[in-house]
């Protein structure tokens, strides 16, 4: 069976959280995430957050909770300001569409929009006499880390935040990998600064280290109004929301989270060694845990049966971008395999 770097949700679950489920899975609790358990880890997350004052909902998947944050706070003649590359430009199949709202493309530099862009966007669209005519922009969609693994500084994101606030529209940052980032060696961001800095924000479990979940943030009183009865009617509500719950839990204490995140990016910036140690061209810089390669025609067929990765896009040179992508669950033998790949390349 060949090695795979494919994504960071290849494996099911960190251990410690298959151990929670499996010793809790006989208890009676309440649902929809009114149990003990939900409760607990939300105190876990506002605490890491910094926030005495705040509200974390639980959603199961990344393009779910992207669909029903965008859906539920923007009004209906608004759409959401995303980078051309954004997820839920490219990869979501046209969910935030699907839901009555138009997503702004905006250009970007590998992978982020410019503080730049996004003001000389805004003062065009209000400047232009017939934007009563338009879609008005309600949101700004970051991703942090963006598509291509790359980071906003604070000093950029503190930024667009302040032009957000200047023209009255909200901050949404997808923090799908979210440990990622933070534990990235380039990061200057943390939580308590998505709490000051964002409208609403979300932490990833699914990619990192949770069997599935998603944890939303609306730190100051920015959650709308009957949020649950807006979930359910986008058939987003888990009965079974403990199973939620016992997994952030379990992320959220001892540091688990920010351990397991630690771990992959230590095993990026090794794999990111050995790709340069055998001479392929790395993409761009990515300092998280996705890693993107440029291969020629020759080098994909040599891996291809022995390691598997991600497609990402060709080049003008007719060669290709590929991802590589380490998790908790990347192991010394996933790297010594794929040292035995490169070598056969040299």
């Amino acid at each position: 069976m060949p090695v795979s770097f494919e994504s960071d949700y290849i494996a099911g679950a960190h251990p410690e959280i298959i151990r929670r489920l499996s010793e809790t899975n006989l208890e009676t609790l309440p649902g929809y995430g009114t149990d003990p358990y939900c409760a607990r880890a939300k105190e876990k997350i506002l605490r890491a957050c910094g926030l005495e004052h705040g509200d974390v909902e639980f959603l199961t998947g990344g393009t779910q909770a992207n669909s029903v944050i965008i859906s539920t706070m923007l009004a209906d003649y608004e759409g959401v300001i995303a980078a051309k590359t954004g997820h839920i430009s490219a990869h979501e199949a046209g969910a935030i569409e699907y839901s009555g709202h138009e997503v702004l493309e905006l250009p970007q530099e590998n992978g982020r929009i410019l503080p730049d862009t996004l003001r000389r966007y805004l003062s065009g669209f209000f400047a232009d006499e017939n934007h009563e005519h338009m879609v008005f922009p309600g949101m700004v969609y970051l991703s942090w880390p963006t598509e291509y693994g790359t980071l906003y500084t604070k000093a950029e994101l503190e930024e667009i935040s302040g032009i957000c606030r200047e023209y009255g529209i909200l901050l949404f940052v997808d923090g799908a990998r979210l440990g990622y980032g933070l534990m990235s060696k380039s990061a200057d961001l943390t939580l308590p600064d998505f709490a000051r800095l964002c409208d609403v924000f979300y932490i990833g479990g699914t990619k990192v280290g949770a069997l599935c979940g998603e944890a939303v943030v609306f730190p100051r009183g920015s959650k709308p109004k009957h949020f649950l009865t807006s979930v359910k009617k986008r058939g987003a509500l888990l009965a079974k929301g403990r199973l939620l719950g016992i997994q952030f839990d379990t992320l959220f204490t001892d540091s688990l989270y920010f351990r397991i995140s630690g771990y992959a990016i230590d095993m990026a910036e090794r794999m990111k060694a050995m790709f340069l140690a055998h001479g392929l061209e790395l993409y761009l810089d990515s300092p998280t845990n996705q890693q993107f390669v440029i291969l020629d025609d020759r080098q994909m067929e040599a891996m291809r049966d022995r390691v598997v990765f991600s497609f990402w896009e060709r080049t003008e040179d007719s060669r290709t971008v590929v991802r590589f992508a380490t998790s908790w669950s990347t192991t010394e033998e996933d790297l010594a395999e794929l040292e035995k790949v490169l070598a056969g390349l040299d």
